[in-house]
């Protein structure tokens, strides 16, 4: 109270002074105009000098008198994230280390440092703490005020905070609006709507309400309160109603028993229905290949997912490069809600390709390959793709020709594969056919098809031969987290058949074949990951039954047993040339890491493979091999580089794939 006397004493001296101070200055600037001559001169003592500059002249740096400080230390002692928050968001950390032109003076530092309490309590209210104890302590502040060298002493603010009990969620109360609320005639029989679906809406709303992520016993934060409500309503938009927005959202605080009631009303909107699909980006391809992949029927509710699903649809056809499945919702035009129109964007693939390959290989040679697909080949909806290999030891063709996609993504399929191995003086010719249909989802995929097998074998002295048909069904499961890099979850494929054999040096006779893959992927503690990988096969039939050698088993490879050369693992005849086993195990496990925070897809990898196949099981002997990697998870899927020792052969071998679950 006395410096606020003091203060209004000064300015009543000041009024009365006034007016004398006025009279003499206007003495004064009078006298100056006589003495001086011309309007250059007047002009010139008309001009404001600025403070700064004024300050220059008389060589003071700081003409109020004000002490400025470069840097001032602040500590906050608050338990963990709380510390966090002050340090980032306080004023006072702000201005800390502020640079040369924007420095403090002490009487600033001073008023931040008054002020830090009430920001500090509104912060941390932020978190749900409603009764923090602030106090801020300041060291020397008072000593510095008169110290000359004050400009490089450093003061030391420290922020005290007891943040006392987080608030918890006391209860919810979550209301509806809108179609949610109350459902529209529907729309096939434009009849005022049925028991069963008011019974479906009902269930819709207690099941959103189960899945509000903020519920009672819980704590309280303004973090988790937005978080909360941008998940529900995202929730909402993703089943129907792509209008939904909160029309009204209350916290009230209890600060006395810390907690909080929640009060919720989410309007909904009207419920959209698909209507009409609109296609762009056609130039080859008919509509009707996008048409029958949309799984829905007009007047069906709008579902995320739904959308997703044809998209996901489109890509796996493989006919596009391209594809964007959406709805477009007016929020100031609502009327087209009954029969939204699903825009389809598309850019297609190549109509025709031509991938043109040359390779050498240490056991047979030089190889050159070329791979030619048509997307649409003599106008015909359907996808052709042949595969040529031409070496001094082997030579291939592989022609496959398949349908479109029908609605539940089936697809009717032919292929036929040929392939001519020479070595020493044996000549081996095998021919292969298949004609089934293939269904894939995300998930599953399913497979059945007939086979016919046949093989020629010409050497000095005998020619010989062997063919085999069979009906099959393949299974395939998909239970991972990413299909392109995995690192959980775990996939697995079951095939099965059936047929009849015969050989012009064995008996004929009926067979049946199995074969069990199964891929499993596990993060560890620490950052590392393990994979498992476990391959078994069996065919049944009498030991006196000539099965030809591509219904047999081989084994060895970047996918098999890494070390070995592509499929260089099985039995051979006295020549040394494959002939396949009658049983097959191969496995691995993986470990592997990131290198570096920075690099989390770039990853060091060690394994240790092993596998055989054999006539039996009573002559099977595994073979291993062990090796070092590196993986990169690109977006195509993760590129593996592997340096592998075969164990039998003591010797290292380089290995190169994607590794892509199956």
């Amino acid at each position: 109270m006395k410096r606020l006397d003091f203060t209004l004493h000064r300015q009543e001296v000041a009024q009365r002074r006034a007016p004398l101070l006025r009279s003499l200055s206007n003495c004064l600037l009078i006298s100056a105009g006589l003495a001086l001559s011309g309007c250059s001169a007047l002009q010139e003592l008309g001009r404001t000098i600025k403070p700064d500059e004024a300050a220059k002249a008389s060589g003071v740096a700081n003409p109020s008198g004000a002490r400025l400080i470069a840097e001032y230390t602040l500590q906050v002692q608050a338990p963990g994230k709380l510390k966090d928050l002050l340090e980032e968001h306080l004023d006072l950390a702000r201005f800390r280390r502020a640079p040369e032109d924007q420095r403090l003076s002490l009487q600033e530092l001073g008023r931040l440092s008054a002020a830090a309490p009430q920001q500090a309590r509104a912060l941390l209210e932020t978190e749900g703490y409603f009764n923090a104890q602030v106090e801020v302590e300041r060291s020397d502040l008072q000593s510095l005020e008169g110290s000359r060298n004050s400009s490089t002493e450093r003061p030391t603010v420290t922020v005290k905070v007891q943040p006392g009990p987080q608030a918890k969620i006391s209860g919810v109360e979550l209301n509806f609006a809108g179609e949610l609320l109350e459902p529209a005639p529907e729309t096939a029989t434009r009849t005022e709507p049925s028991p069963e679906f008011l019974a479906r809406k009902t269930r819709q709303r207690e099941r959103l309400r189960r899945d509000w992520d903020l519920g009672p016993g819980e704590n309280f934060s303004q973090e988790a309160w937005g978080n909360a409500k941008s998940a529900l309503l995202s929730r909402v938009r993703t089943q129907g109603y792509p209008l939904a927005r909160w029309s009204d959202t209350a916290a009230q605080v209890d600060a006395e028993s810390n907690t909080v009631e929640l009060a919720l009303t989410l309007d909904s909107g009207p419920l959209f229905r698909l209507g009409e699909i609109q296609i762009t980006g056609l130039n080859h391809q008919p509509a009707s290949v996008v048409e029958r992949l949309a799984g829905f029927e007009p007047g069906d509710p709008y579902n995320e997912r739904t959308m997703l699903d044809f998209q996901e649809r489109l890509l796996k056809t493989t006919l596009f490069d391209s594809a964007n499945v959406d709805i477009r919702p007016d929020a100031e035009n609502p009327g087209n809600a009954a029969a939204s129109t699903v825009y389809v964007q598309v850019k297609e693939s190549p109509r025709q390709q031509v991938t043109l390959s040359l390779g050498f290989d240490t056991a047979t040679g030089p190889r050159i390959g070329a791979d030619y697909t048509n997307r649409h080949p003599f106008g015909l909806d359907m996808r052709s793709r042949t595969k040529l290999k031409l070496g001094s030891q082997e030579s291939s063709a592989d022609i496959e020709l398949s349908s479109h996609p029908l609605s539940d993504m089936q697809r009717n399929l032919g292929a036929f594969f040929v392939e001519r191995l020479s070595h020493d003086d044996t000549v081996t010719v095998n021919v292969r056919a298949r004609l089934g249909r293939i269904r894939e989802t995300e998930r599953e995929d399913r497979t059945y098809y007939l086979e016919a097998l046949r093989a020629f074998e010409d050497k000095p002295g005998s020619d010989t031969h062997a063919g085999a048909v069979s009906a099959n069904v393949q299974w395939t499961w998909r239970r991972v987290d990413n299909t392109l890099r995995p690192t959980k979850g775990y996939t697995a494929s079951v095939l099965v058949g059936a047929g009849y054999a015969d050989s012009s040096t064995y008996d004929n006779g009926y067979f049946g074949r199995s074969q069990i893959k199964l891929y499993g992927y596990y993060p560890l503690p620490g950052g590392w990951y393990g994979s498992a990988r476990t391959e078994w096969g069996q065919i049944f039939a009498a030991q006196s039954v000539g099965l030809p050698e591509k219904l047999r088993f081989r084994t060895g490879g970047d996918e098999s047993v890494r070390g070995y050369g592509f499929e260089d693992l099985g039995p051979t005849d006295a020549q040394g040339n494959p002939t396949g086993g009658r049983v097959l195990w191969n496995g691995s496990v993986e470990l592997a890491h990131a290198f570096m925070p920075s690099l989390p897809d770039l990853l060091g990898a060690v394994f240790a493979d092993a596998g055989q196949a054999a006539p039996n099981w009573k002559d099977f002997k595994p073979t291993t091999s062990l090796g070092l990697g590196l993986r990169y998870r690109s977006p195509l899927g993760t590129l593996r580089l592997d340096y592998a020792r075969a164990t039998a052969l003591q010797r290292w071998r380089l290995h190169f794939s994607v590794g892509i679950a199956l």
